[in-house]
């Protein structure tokens, strides 16, 4: 038997998952009255998970610990199934929710169907048209379109390509994007920094570039790129220093590490907690990412975005102005962050644009639309 109430299986596995999930499952909390939430990890990227639980006072009902070192896609795919799949049988979800593109994401849409439940994405609508480009989380983001039920879409650009696609209209709803309710809310807290080189750092005269750099595609070589085009901006524009939080990845620090260890005026660290990161970023001058996250989350805090990948989901970024895809040619992304470093009026230009991910409301949008379709009325 099902519960009289509600129950809805919140999944999430990777840090941006916590971020973006966090506000709705704070959002659904509200209303114990009618919604039994149930949150489930499935600890793909388990190091940096508990850094966001901590921050959003966020706790796990199911904790399905499927991070291992190098595992491959299929292994983690194939673990993740089999793991997720028994316990929405024991939990016997009305809905299932997840956010995004990760493998966590595209099993969770599947796992859901596997125990006839419904299905509600978050950030829905996503493309960048290449199947390869980002990898895998295209493919994971077309599949999961297919077996979602409830589209929550974050922008009127994710809602056509939905539409566009064949999704029901009655199917979409333009929310925002989550991501800006979790920053606003941590981007108000007062913060002193507690490592006392990102202190340094912050409070160091000049002008501080904030790089982060670690999806799949931008292994190896286009990694190299990078590294040369920030070291080609601090030999040119001597007031700046580089702060780069280096992913966990083996695959990101073998390249990272020999080419700008040595640096004086760059500081590498470890991942950074999700305030800490919110507060570089309040304190950067320019940011320089692959990070689909910082992409929405940079133009809330008024800081322009150069895009280290040849495309992007995002585009409305672009088209708003608040960001510009630069890819990781060493000539362009130093020739796009050199114009915002020399040129006081093209900076302004990026920082003051609207930021088109949302105002803050998203997760009460998708709250309320998921007791529209339910019959729950306040």
């Amino acid at each position: 038997m099902r519960d009289s109430k509600l129950t809805i299986a919140c999944v999430l596995g990777t840090r941006p998952d916590a971020v973006k999930m966090a506000p709705v499952v704070k959002e659904f909390a509200r209303f114990p009255e009618h919604v039994r939430q149930v949150v489930i990890s499935t600890g793909q990227h388990r190091e940096m998970l508990a850094q966001v639980f901590s921050v959003f006072d966020l706790h796990p009902d199911h904790d399905l610990g499927l991070m291992q070192p190098r595992q491959t896609l299929p292994d983690l795919t194939a673990r993740a199934i089999t793991a997720l799949t028994p316990v929405l049988e024991a939990e016997k979800p009305n809905l299932v929710i997840a956010q995004g593109d990760t493998t966590t994401t595209f099993v969770a849409s599947l796992c859901a169907g596997y125990v006839r439940a419904r299905f509600g994405h978050v950030e829905a609508g996503l493309r960048t048209d290449d199947k390869w480009d980002p990898f895998p989380e295209e493919m994971n983001r077309r599949m999961t379109t297919r077996l979602a039920d409830l589209h929550f879409a974050p922008t009127d650009l994710a809602e056509q390509n939905l539409l566009n696609e064949g999704v029901p209209a009655s199917a979409v709803r333009v929310t925002g994007n989550t991501v800006v309710d979790a920053l606003l809310s941590v981007a108000a807290r007062d913060y002193q920094f507690t490592d006392p080189a990102l202190a340094e750092a912050v409070a160091k005269p000049g002008r501080m570039l904030l790089v982060t750099a670690h999806r799949r595609e931008n292994w190896g070589e286009p990694m190299g790129d990078i590294c040369r085009a920030v070291l080609r901006l601090l030999d040119t524009f001597p007031d700046t220093h580089v702060v780069l939080p280096m992913h966990l990845n083996p695959a990101v620090r073998e390249v990272i590490v020999p080419l700008l260890s040595n640096h004086p005026r760059v500081l590498l660290t470890e991942p950074q907690e999700y305030v800490p990161f919110v507060h570089l970023m309040k304190a950067s001058h320019l940011v320089l990412t692959d990070s689909g996250g910082a992409q929405e989350e940079a133009p809330g805090l008024g800081k322009p975005v150069l895009v280290l990948r040849k495309t992007t989901e995002r585009p409305e970024g672009v088209h708003a102005g608040t960001a510009q895809l630069v890819g990781t040619n060493p000539d362009a992304v130093f020739g796009a962050a050199a114009k915002l470093l020399e040129n006081e009026s093209a900076y302004k230009q990026m920082a003051r644009a609207n930021n088109p991910y949302g105002d803050g409301n998203a997760a009460r949008l998708i709250r309320e639309w998921v007791f529209e379709a339910n019959g729950i009325i306040l």
